[in-house]
């Protein structure tokens, strides 16, 4: 009876109402969620569970419940991606290279949900290092769409999405670099919002691109990923980028803001060559939906749109190989057996320790830094974004939200493109001009293609505006 209430909530809400009227216990969510664990292996979403852990948190939550001092997240079973801290815990960004690493501190976003009693299930697996657009660059292998298990679940944050739409955790945090939460959220009909750049604290999470990556949450509904947001947002002590802008009640902005809004959609994203025509007419008929609803949408010109994916992969990589150095087979993790003296650790080490694609991206991160090709490609690229984030910004000026497709394909089979890296790129294609820019970003789902393949569309809006930015999509998800 108990797994039966359980599976049907979808909504953070109603579930910790049952608590806390003992219809449920804390202790029946986790024994739930690590059952559908085990029997959900062969989906790869998970690399490793704390259930002992977990189960005894649990006592302790479930105590404060009963006694009224339980925090907004009590009773929440969320699952954490591989490149994010939780002391005392394993963590290897997916990668050979890390090895036996064991985090001896948590992440700022770690403390901050537990601070508010959520219980940490599991770490989830990902693409190596964040490096990624399908989870099958993860030493661990791909994880597998639960909505047809021959697809690819979306990256880098694969597992996050999928331990969500699979019901294997209520949510999950994951990295956003350049569509790494918004991407497989598309691809697995679950809701991904990327917070605007320093939002929330890094502090913790394995850098990829520091400049770009922001952590975010993988949830079911609109108004969870609010709650979430809540809680991780904020200043910082230990990150110096992180901003000192107030953090609002984001969950109390929903259903609040009635107003008709006015919406701006970029037309290159709908005359894409790449883009999948149940695609381009899921979005079309949101649109229509939406000025049935009484909102202004507007088709704006983006004249760079060819230009961001090459611009996103110049200066992510160029950061990548910065921070990608501190892997020497020296201080911790995988250490090369092979190996005979300094010069071949350091080599035997990151060679047999990054994968292929990693490897690909520090080789061309150090190219376009190097003496002679510095201005050729990463000045001019500098230069690209800020005309980039510009250009969204002026768009911004005269409407409230951008709307766009989350993807341009739905989700592919596994193995189809990993052997073409610039097919794998364009991916991201619709997903990083909000990253450039470091505007806050929300894929929600929009139904399904007619293989039952769940779609999304993205919503882009104003810098620390998120509340608005979730009000306002949680009517397109009434819609």
């Amino acid at each position: 009876m108990v797994t039966e209430k359980i599976k049907s909530y979808s909504n953070f809400t109603p579930l910790q109402a049952d608590l806390k009227a003992g219809i449920i216990t804390v202790k029946d969510l986790v024994s739930y969620y690590t059952a559908r664990i085990v029997n959900h292996t062969h989906l790869n979403a998970f690399l490793e569970t704390f259930e002992a852990e977990a189960l005894a948190r649990a006592e302790e939550v479930q105590e404060k419940i009963n006694n009224g001092t339980a925090g907004k997240l009590a009773g929440m079973i969320i699952g954490l991606k591989d490149n994010i801290s939780f002391k005392g815990h394993k963590m290897s960004a997916s990668s050979k290279i890390l090895e036996g690493y064991e985090a001896v501190y948590s992440a700022t976003v770690v403390n901050r949900i537990l601070a508010e009693d959520a219980i940490i299930i599991g770490r989830l697996n990902c693409d190596e290092f964040a490096m990624g657009a399908s989870n099958e660059t993860s030493y661990f292998g791909p994880v597998k769409n639960f909505a047809d298990e021959t697809k690819v679940s979306g990256g880098s944050s694969g597992g996050s999405a999928v331990a969500v739409q699979a019901d294997l955790c209520f949510a999950s945090l994951a990295s956003d670099t350049g569509g790494s939460i918004r991407q497989p959220a598309a691809f697995c009909g679950v809701v991904g919002l990327k917070p605007t750049y320093s939002r929330v604290s890094r502090y913790g999470v394995v850098a990829y691109a520091s400049s770009f990556d922001q952590v975010g949450p993988i949830t079911k509904s609109v108004e969870d990923a609010a709650l979430i947001l809540e809680v991780i947002a904020g200043n910082d002590c230990h990150d110096a980028t992180s901003s000192n802008v107030d953090v609002p009640a984001y969950s109390q902005f929903i259903g609040k803001d009635v107003s008709k809004k006015k919406i701006a959609f970029i037309e290159e994203t709908l005359h894409s060559d790449g883009l999948d025509p149940e695609i381009k007419q899921n979005v079309m008929q949101q649109i229509e939906k939406l000025k049935a609803e009484g909102h202004t949408v507007e088709p704006v010109s983006f004249e760079f749109l060819d230009y961001v994916v090459a611009t996103y992969y110049i200066l992510t990589t160029a950061e990548a190989s910065s921070n990608l150095a501190r892997y020497d087979g020296v201080h911790y993790g995988y250490r090369s057996p092979a190996s005979t003296d300094l010069m071949s650790t350091y080599k035997k080490s990151r060679s047999e320790g990054f994968g292929d694609e990693v490897k690909r991206r520090i080789m061309l991160g150090t190219f376009v830094l190097s003496a002679g090709y510095y201005d050729a490609y990463y000045s001019k690229a500098q230069k690209a974004r800020r005309l980039i984030k510009d250009k969204m910004d002026s768009i911004l000026e005269d409407y409230d939200f951008i709307i766009t497709p989350t993807t341009p394909t739905p989700a592919f089979n596994i193995g189809e493109e990993i052997t073409d890296p610039i097919v794998m790129y364009l991916a991201d294609i619709f997903t990083v001009g909000a990253s450039l820019a470091g505007l806050p970003a929300i894929s929600i789902p929009s139904g399904n293609n007619k293989a039952g393949l769940p779609l999304g569309i993205q919503i882009i809006g104003q810098r620390f505006k998120e509340g608005n930015l979730l009000a306002f999509s949680k009517c397109i998800e009434k819609i």
